[in-house]
């Protein structure tokens, strides 16, 4: 949806706080829980690690995105394709438009792998908050995974309803998740105010320099406290870029205030196994059930933000055609961005749940987790810094490759966990790298394979079959350009002699802003053929049919083309296969089946 500023100042915020910030929102459910079982708690450790927290925060969300990611955006849209799109147009191309293309592909494909950690990673440390409550201590862990994965089920059974009528109710939620999280940290540094310093640098700065090794890989768990901040970016174009600023900063004051708190805790409870949960229980045992029970929605929302957006990552791949093209059902009338795509929604589901089963504990999972958010980051930097350099804002380039080697420096930091899990990161990611690869080659090589004829030659032919007789009514032919005759569209008009009284070539151009809708007819192309062209942004939604009929177009039938590939190739064999399972064209687009005619193409690949 594109923000058209009816959302008043705290009402942007709110929203912006349930749509955006529910996955480093969530964060300081396991981050400390998770570094303190690798590090003694010991004071200048505990100092040092909270430090590299707030700065890790400063650097890598404040920084790198609420400032300069965010002053990049196509149409208030953002996100890794929006990079590409704004990189593609200040490169000439060559090995740079190659190397950008790879990178901006390798983002997309970890961005979706990431998807599949957060909501397990998040439900799965929620639950296990409840071995907190004395009656319920003795809880084994086989339990816990079945809570968290029903939970997970009835979460993506509800996505095809869309998430704009729960989206009302997210935004106050994740308030009062933020003020106890300001509140529970506000108590506890009460009780250890010297906590405070840690905010400086130099203890981080202490800390990695005494610790050597040990501590740049603290780094890799560190990570986990911005795992999220992307989202930023990526959901920009729901809400406008000024409410997702505002709200960022009453995020981060909550987010650092709780950090804070919760290493005043551990100075006092140097043995306690769940930082957050421990903290709460020690303030109030009556509010902990309260809590915990404010924790589940708050994972469960985080989660709803990450399929929401994997949802519109899809789409924009779909759209600008590095996706095969997948059913998407639209939600909602007036958000843009509510879509729902079936097949997404439960490979995730199914895919969540694996990975629970895999790694049974959250601390378990925090060794996968990271991988794919300092890849991101680190892409995003790469691509920021090519793009400052290329424009006005020179000045800017810099601080954003000061900012990509901080982001570097946490990758390497994080590829120690490989073998310990953040393999799977790579797996994850490597289905949809390898779908994006298969799909573009697979287009291109096809197109070469179709051998397409052009509109000159293809009108002597069909100017001589037309003055001999045609078919009343008029006959909707789908293409690519409308300049470029498919093989189909021969087969079927000079080969079968199907020409009527009014042809007309549809093409769809998807351009590279995310919004704007144009048509237009061109008529007389030869004696009863004319041209219509619909030029849509890549996330513009629009109804074929009513276009058609703003422009006097009423079809009797609708022809396209369907290729039959033939192949030893077992590349093309994958592509063959993808082409089959998925949609074509003409049902993505929602056409009347009863005018449908598909005409079947034989292309050696």
């Amino acid at each position: 949806m594109k923000h058209d500023g009816s959302d008043s100042f705290w009402g942007g915020i709110i929203k912006s706080m349930g749509l955006v910030f529910g996955d480093i929102g969530t964060s300081p459910i396991y981050t400390l829980t998770v570094i303190f079982v690798l590090t003694k708690p010991t004071q200048e450790n505990v100092f040092g690690i909270i430090s590299l927290v707030v700065w890790t925060l400063m650097i890598l969300v404040n920084i790198e995105y609420a400032l300069l990611a965010m002053s990049l955006s196509r149409k208030g849209e953002g996100g890794t394709i929006v990079l590409r799109e704004i990189l593609v147009r200040l490169i000439k191309p060559g090995r740079q438009m190659i190397f950008i293309t790879f990178l901006s592909y390798l983002g997309v494909a970890l961005l979706l792998g990431d998807g599949v950690i957060t909501p397990a990673i998040s439900i799965l440390s929620a639950v296990e908050g409840t071995l907190l409550i004395p009656a319920l201590s003795g809880l084994r862990q086989s339990t816990l995974i079945l809570i968290a994965a029903v939970i997970a089920v009835f979460l993506f059974i509800f996505q095809f309803k869309g998430t704009d009528k729960v989206a009302k109710a997210f935004g106050p939620i994740m308030v009062v998740w933020f003020a106890a999280l300001t509140l529970s940290g506000i108590i506890s540094i009460f009780k250890f105010p010297s906590i405070i310093m840690a905010v400086s640098p130099h203890h981080a700065i202490n800390f990695l320099t005494h610790n050597g090794m040990a501590g740049f890989l603290v780094l890799s768990e560190v990570i986990l406290c911005a795992t999220g901040g992307e989202a930023l970016y990526a959901d920009m174009g729901h809400l406008g870029r000024k409410p997702v600023t505002r709200a960022w900063h009453f995020v981060f004051a909550a987010l650092v205030v709780n950090y804070l708190g919760q290493g005043a805790f551990i100075m006092g409870h140097p043995d306690a196994k769940n930082i957050l949960f421990g903290m709460v229980q020690s303030q109030s045992s009556l509010l902990y059930i309260p809590f915990l029970i404010l924790t589940i929605m708050a994972t469960v929302i985080a989660s709803q933000a990450l399929i929401s957006g994997v949802f519109s990552i899809v789409y924009q791949g779909i759209t600008t055609r590095i996706l095969p093209l997948l059913k998407v059902d639209y939600t909602s009338t007036q958000l843009k961005s509510q879509i729902y795509i079936g097949a997404v929604n439960w490979i995730l589901l199914a895919l969540v749940i694996m990975i629970m089963l895999i790694f049974k504990k959250s601390e378990n999972l925090a060794a996968a987790y990271g991988l794919a958010v300092t890849g991101t980051m680190t892409i995003t930097g790469i691509m920021m810094s090519m793009i400052f350099a290329r424009t006005t804002k020179k000045w800017k380039v810099p601080i954003a490759l000061l900012i990509t080697l901080v982001d570097f420096a946490f990758l390497i930091a994080t590829l120690h966990k490989l073998p310990h899990g953040a393999y799977w990161a790579l797996i994850l990611a490597s289905l949809p790298f390898a779908a994006i690869l298969i799909w573009t080659r697979g287009q291109q090589a096809l197109y070469r394979a179709l051998k397409p004829l052009d509109l000159e030659t293809y009108l002597m032919s069909y100017e001589q079959i037309y003055n001999k007789g045609h078919i009343s009514g008029t006959g909707l032919f789908f293409v690519k350009e409308w300049n470029t005759i498919p093989p189909y569209l021969v087969h079927c008009t000079i080969r079968s002699n199907i020409i009527y009284e009014r042809n007309v070539l549809i093409s769809i151009v998807r351009t590279d802003e995310p919004y704007g809708l144009e048509s237009d007819l061109t008529k007389n192309l030869g004696t009863g053929l004319d041209g219509f062209e619909v030029r849509a942004g890549y996330m513009e939604m629009f109804d074929i049919e009513q276009l058609l009929k703003d422009n006097g177009i009423m079809e009797k039938v609708i022809f396209y083309g369907i290729e039959d590939i033939a192949t030893g190739n077992p590349v093309w064999k994958i592509f063959s296969m993808i082409k089959k399972l998925t949609p074509n064209f003409v049902q993505f687009n929602k056409l009347p089946a009863a005018k449908l005619q598909g005409v079947v193409t034989r292309v050696e690949m």
